[in-house]
């Protein structure tokens, strides 16, 4: 049996009600063999593969609140800080319903590799809490947050721990989050990113992860001879992600015609609007329905089927495991040549495996959807120093850290044998630093 299946079965056996985590150290440590078993001896000797699938430390705490009814609510929150071997653990807090720790510790598991890549000195961390902020007031929100950051201002700081948003925790809730630490500790310090611009957040946060996920895209289709110009792309989701993707991809000539949230999607043959999308998720936080309700063009559909679309190029940009093998087929039938994931870990294992296999260019999120922690870790930066980039500097910064990752997946799926695996490519060049950071530090 190999390194890599003896680790996976012992997180298995370790983990067995976590499907998430265990799903996501499956796809590294297989995508990772190659590169472990050249120096099997050396890795096993101070056993590197166990404690890099074990966090450093995983905080769970309660997080008593009131209600606008004076009711008195109890949430849970977590800290998963993996792997602070090349930098102070970075990734984001998560505030919805499905958040538990399987997921919080695949997406801290992903985080290592990814900033890893980003060539940046950040370690790998997330958290968040079951905490649903839809629906709430302000007044809600803000003392939610003001508990949550209670308890976790004893775990973070701006060289120990720098939380960002996710899903559900946009620049409201990090402006009540930071408030909180900076009520506690009496420090004045870049401790959150993607905090507002007037108390040190950085110009471009905002729009990074969609933008680098083009940015990526221009990259792969620069390498293989191809264009962006001209072709017919789906985007699921309509969040921050995908608002910002649809941005900068209909700038660069594409043609984005469908968008969804969790509740169905919207097919525009005439390219989305996206005036109206951000009206409706930003402004007044509706659903994408409404989208239909207000141009002609366009057709609503209730439930998943995004992917049943026609198309050039797929972009996942909602959540994890939303893309299926079934829809992978669908979107090979119907054309598609590119897939590019914009969240973390948004196809099924099956899916990413068909998808290689059909010679579908694939890449995945910890180097498609790296722009987002990579502007983060700039914010911090720009803390660190007193200073404030211009928006043309951030994005210029965040187009050669694009590159640069592009070009470090590239390499290794090369140096390894198989020059159209990206994911293959992604995890090596990520593994690689990390593996080297640990073992010059010794056993810790």
């Amino acid at each position: 049996m190999s390194y890599t299946q003896e680790i996976y079965e012992r997180v298995v056996a370790k983990n067995p009600h976590e499907p998430e985590f265990c799903q996501a150290v499956k796809e590294v440590l297989d995508s990772i063999e190659l590169a472990v078993s050249a120096n099997e001896e050396k890795y096993r000797r101070v056993s590197l593969l166990e404690r890099l699938v074990e966090p450093e430390r995983a905080v769970s705490f309660r997080v008593p609140w009131y209600d606008d009814q004076n009711v008195v609510r109890v949430n849970r929150g977590y800290r998963i800080q993996f792997n602070s071997a090349i930098g102070p653990y970075k990734g984001g807090l998560r505030f919805h319903p499905s958040v538990n720790q399987s997921i919080l510790k695949f997406l801290g598991f992903e985080q290592i590799f990814k900033n890893s890549l980003t060539g940046l000195p950040i370690g790998g961390g997330k958290g968040g809490s079951d905490f649903d902020p839809k629906g709430k007031s302000d007044r809600e929100v803000m003392l939610f947050c003001q508990s949550f950051m209670t308890e976790l201002f004893k775990y973070v700081g701006a060289d120990r721990d720098v939380p960002a948003g996710d899903i559900g925790v946009g620049g409201r809730e990090v402006g009540y989050l930071y408030g909180q630490y900076k009520r506690l500790t009496g420090m004045y310090e870049g401790v959150l990113t993607g905090k507002a611009i007037p108390f040190g957040g950085s110009l471009g946060r905002t729009e990074a992860t969609g933008y680098g996920l083009i940015y990526m895209l221009e990259q792969m289709m620069q390498h293989s001879g191809g264009t962006l110009v001209g072709k017919t792309t789906l985007v699921s989701g309509s969040g921050n992600v995908a608002i910002y993707a649809v941005e900068k991809a209909q700038a660069k000539g594409m043609n984005v015609v469908a968008m969804s949230d969790s509740n169905g999607y919207i097919y525009d043959p005439k390219g989305i609007k996206l005036d109206v999308v951000k009206d409706i998720k930003e402004v007044r936080r509706g659903r994408i329905k409404e989208y239909a309700e207000r141009v002609d063009s366009a057709i609503y559909t209730e439930g998943k089927g995004i992917w049943t679309l026609p198309c050039e190029i797929a972009l996942p940009c909602a959540t994890q495991n939303e893309l299926e093998l079934e829809d992978m087929k669908t979107l090979l039938a119907n054309g598609c040549q590119v897939v590019a994931e914009g969240a973390n870990m948004p196809t099924t294992r099956e899916a990413t495996d068909y998808a290689i296999e059909k010679g579908i260019m694939f890449m995945p999120g910890k180097a498609a959807n790296a722009g987002g922690v990579a502007t983060s870790a700039l914010e911090m930066s720009q803390n660190s120093m007193r200073l404030s980039w211009t928006f043309e500097e951030v994005d210029q910064r965040l187009q050669r850290i694009m590159a640069d990752i592009y070009q470090k997946t590239s390499d290794a799926a090369n140096r390894y044998g198989q020059p159209h695996n990206f994911v293959l490519g992604a995890n090596i060049a990520g593994f690689e630093k990390i593996a080297s950071a640990m073992t010059a530090q010794g056993v810790c």
